[in-house]
């Protein structure tokens, strides 16, 4: 965080250290009144996540704080997302189309919240199914919303074997061929990836984003 203003730093701390209200306010206050960039503060928000999932993972935080830090994050993001401007007259032109989901078995949805936001004002149109989604309704989703990615979250470790598991039941249903997969979440590397058949990995959203334009590109 050595590039960041006491300001931003200051953000990042009480974010993380789930001081909801003096986080708002200093939010709003760089977003509303001193027109600090909204992806800069939301690229600030993911700084704050990526502790709070650490903090989570050494048993620090629990549940709870979880769900705080989600609710924290869709509140900033609900300000900062009318505040992100194109040129005049441009309308962004949509990407792709992305589906996402966290695996059955796991209830995290935080990583998952934050790479759904990051793909919306980056130009994408995103369909989120939620948490522990069981293979049979991404197959039904798939289906109905036709993705040229499926996006499949898990924070926890038996997530893999429900990635694994999903992954194989698309190719039993004739479709893996129609949509690249990506993976995200907890303890993810190129060893899980593997494991699952996935196409990549994303570390963090602004990854997945990545991942997603380079396939929509040459898919173009």
């Amino acid at each position: 965080m050595s590039d960041m203003t006491d300001k931003e730093r200051q953000l990042v701390e009480w974010l993380s250290d789930m001081n909801e209200d003096d986080a708002l306010d200093l939010a709003k206050k760089m977003l509303l009144e001193e027109g600090v960039s909204p992806l800069r503060v939301l690229e600030l928000c993911r700084n704050a996540m990526d502790i709070v999932g650490k903090r989570f993972e050494e048993g620090e935080y629990f549940l709870p704080e979880l769900v705080l830090a989600g609710e924290m994050l869709e509140t900033i993001g609900a300000i900062a997302k009318p505040l992100i401007t194109h040129a005049p007259g441009e309308e962004p032109k949509k990407l792709g189309k992305v589906l996402i989901g966290t695996v059955h078995g796991d209830l995290h949805d935080i990583g998952k919240n934050i790479v759904s936001f990051m793909l919306d004002i980056n130009g994408f149109d995103v369909k989120d199914i939620g948490i522990d989604v069981p293979v049979k309704t991404f197959i039904e989703e798939i289906r109905a919303y036709e993705p040229d990615v499926v996006g499949l979250s898990g924070f926890l470790t038996l997530a893999f074997d429900s990635m694994k598991e999903t992954i194989a039941a698309f190719e039993k249903e004739g479709m893996r061929q129609q949509f690249k997969v990506m993976i995200g979440g907890g303890q993810i590397d190129e060893t899980v990836r593997a494991y699952t058949g996935a196409d990549a990995f994303g570390i963090n959203a602004v990854e997945a984003v990545n991942l997603c334009r380079s396939w929509t590109e040459k898919a173009a």
